[in-house]
């Protein structure tokens, strides 16, 4: 199964998001890597490393960021992690991780979910 990482520039944000999509996708793997190691606001390459490594399967495992550093710090730790099958999303944060993670728990592919996380970043909400 596909696996999930939340990275944000806040640790209580990057968990809140976590327990959301498991009220809504509770077998997948996803975990939180938000803030710096002391707690306060910012990115960490050890934390978004340690997550992906957590959640990490052949299936592969999609990121998705908050903004600003928290893209560059993947960037750079998904090519510290050269061959394996990491990708970013390039979506919302919130509708990302509930949509990946639902269409993760149907088994859909990576390739099937990141085609449904495409359609998330143009939807409106109102």
């Amino acid at each position: 199964m596909v696996g999930f990482v939340i990275v944000s520039h806040c640790e209580t944000l990057a968990k809140g998001v976590v327990e959301l999509t498991r009220m809504m996708a509770a077998s997948v793997p996803i975990q939180a890597a938000g803030g710096l190691d002391d707690g306060s606001l910012g990115t960490s390459f050890e934390k978004i490393y340690a997550a992906i490594d957590e959640v990490y399967s052949d299936d592969g495992v999609i990121v998705l960021m908050d903004m600003g550093s928290a893209v560059m710090t993947t960037e750079m730790v998904i090519e510290a992690m050269d061959g394996r099958k990491i990708v970013m999303a390039d979506c919302p944060l919130v509708e990302g991780a509930v949509t990946g993670t639902v269409c993760a728990e149907s088994e859909m592919s990576i390739d099937e979910i990141m085609e449904e996380l495409a359609e998330v970043r143009n939807q409106n909400k109102l």
